[in-house]
């Protein structure tokens, strides 16, 4: 045919996955969990994942994190992002004093077990002593999770991108502005955080059937 009689068709608009997020309580239980484990790995596990909330990370930024991007004494921690962008992000005391007690009591036993000797000063390092690997990090998060989770399912399934959107949703649903949830995440348009405060829609929809007079049938 001499014309594309399809030029202008459009493809229908896909719909918007939002982001998952799990709650508060969930979180919690998350964190006690990876704790649990007996020796270095489980302090390291905590701090690895209480990082995670506690700053939105990402967890190719959370593994690659030198011991010295944290500054515990300004209570903040620099995150490389994509394209090496760089951010400095607050850190609550939780996320803090889990990553005290791991770099007091247990890193120093796992960089021992390291033959070559630990290079570059990872923070978070493997059961070998080297630098722990994003799929290391990934399967902490899902061992915990399972004991978390126990015979009720406490805790569904997640990954660490889960962290992320809860950190992001836990913010916006306590008050905190968009723009400064962009700034914590890293994102290079507002655009991109927006997305999360459909995720507090049910929030709004709790808040307002229990608040407004005439909410209820």
């Amino acid at each position: 045919m001499p014309d594309d009689v399809a030029a202008e068709v459009r493809p229908p608009t896909p719909a918007r996955r939002l982001p998952k997020a799990i709650p508060v309580e969930s979180v919690v239980a998350l964190i006690e969990a990876a704790g649990a484990v007996e020796g270095p790995r489980g302090l390291r596990d905590r701090a690895l994942l209480e990082l995670l909330y506690g700053t939105g990370a990402r967890i190719s930024e959370a593994v690659g994190l030198a011991v010295d991007d944290v500054d515990r004494a300004q209570a903040t921690v620099r995150l490389a992002g994509k394209g090496g962008k760089e951010r400095i992000v607050p850190v609550g005391s939780y996320a803090l004093r889990a990553v005290e007690d791991y770099l007091v009591r247990a890193r120093p036993e796992l960089a021992g077990r390291s033959r070559g000797g630990v290079r570059g000063g990872a923070l978070f390092l493997n059961v070998r002593g080297g630098p722990l690997s994003r799929q290391s990090a990934w399967q902490i998060l899902r061992s915990a999770a399972e004991r978390a989770g126990g015979p009720d399912g406490v805790v569904p399934d997640v990954s660490p991108h889960t962290l992320r959107h809860s950190f992001a949703t836990h913010l916006l649903d306590g008050g905190a502005d968009v723009r400064v949830v962009q700034e914590l995440l890293g994102h290079a348009s507002v655009t991109t955080t927006q997305v999360y405060t459909l995720v507090t829609v049910d929030r709004l929809r709790e808040v307002y059937a229990t608040s407004h007079p005439r909410a209820l049938n």
